[in-house]
């Protein structure tokens, strides 16, 4: 059975193949959680899709909790769904800033207990939308809860990652460079993948041209704390207001540019709403919009982080973006 919940929150029994042996997982967790934690554990997971699984916890004495974890299986990537620099980065912004995150509480490494490394944080209650066009608030308030993420995210991209003990998190500067080689390197390796002819699919169109021009139109390099997936639903809003409580999914976080956190945020805006529907894509829908429009928020972030307007060559962050991917 699933819950009630209509907040983007909703959770369900857990689902074949992600279940955990949850008296290993209560045994760990009796000695190493803050009070009131209480035993027995009401265990389900949330539906929205993650690729660490992320589970519901409620104890004895009705306090919440999450649960994320790295997927069951042998991983392709050693780097991917690393629940460890999840944890790592909170605890950094939790403990040393003023960015909204979940409070994070035990990391464990030891896959005995639930089958992979996990780490528990504080439940949020508050709402997430996956609707950009945030149809559910009225249409006064809407412009605050834009002008919430960009204040939240200058916050976060103003944070000093050496003094916060996140100076070995990612490697300082020439975040686009690096991103470029690996994604043409990962194209090539797709275009090398045969057919069920036995002929090489190829590389992407105009794959060598892309890069050409990205190469030549490049923003200049910066370096801060990069979410690396920051969109709408992975922001947690206030059960009644447009403050933002916290920022979730840190899977992909890393030391990077911070102008690609913004173009990832604003990609809805430059994509059209055909296949995507109205809720995911903007670009072509009639306006005006009840929302702000992409430059209105660029001008805000600006503002919030202290930095020139306009911002140039923000179409190759944009480009950019997309051919992420």
């Amino acid at each position: 059975m699933s819950t009630g919940r209509a907040d983007g929150q909703e959770t369900s029994e857990i689902r074949e193949g992600m279940q955990i042996d949850k008296e290993k997982l209560e045994a760990y967790l009796v000695s190493r959680m803050p009070a009131p934690f209480a035993l027995p554990l009401n265990v389900k997971q949330f539906k929205l899709g993650q690729s660490n699984p992320t589970y519901f916890l409620k104890d004895a004495s009705g306090t919440r909790y999450v649960l994320r974890k790295k997927p069951p299986g042998t991983l392709i990537s050693q780097t991917a769904h690393a629940v460890e620099r999840e944890f790592q980065c909170l605890k950094a912004l939790g403990s040393h800033t003023k960015v909204p995150v979940p409070k994070v509480y035990v990391l464990c490494e030891d896959v005995n207990v639930v089958g992979t490394p996990f780490y528990v944080m504080e439940f949020l209650d508050g709402r997430i939308f996956t609707d950009n066009l945030l149809q559910t608030v009225p249409k006064p308030d809407r412009k605050a809860y834009y002008f919430s993420i960009v204040e939240t995210l200058a916050r976060l991209h103003k944070a000093n990652y050496k003094e916060i003990g996140l100076q070995n998190y990612g490697k300082a500067g020439g975040f686009y460079e690096r991103q470029i080689r690996r994604l043409v390197q990962v194209s090539q390796a797709q275009g090398a993948v045969k057919d069920a002819s036995g002929a090489a699919v190829g590389q992407l169109y105009k794959l060598e041209e892309s890069i050409a021009w990205f190469k030549k139109n490049q923003v200049p390099d910066e370096v801060t704390v990069c979410h690396g997936d920051f969109k709408l639903d992975n922001i947690v809003f206030s059960p009644k207001t447009s403050q933002v409580i916290g920022l979730l999914d840190w899977e992909l976080s890393t030391i990077g540019h911070p102008l690609s956190d913004l173009a990832n945020l604003l990609l809805p805006f430059y994509t059209p709403s055909k296949p995507f529907g109205s809720q995911l894509g903007l670009a072509d829908l009639p306006r005006p919009l009840d929302i702000p429009e992409a430059d209105e928020i660029i001008r805000e972030y600006c503002r919030q982080a202290g930095r020139p307007y306009p911002i140039p060559n923000w179409d190759f962050c944009v480009a950019f973006a997309f051919f992420r991917v």
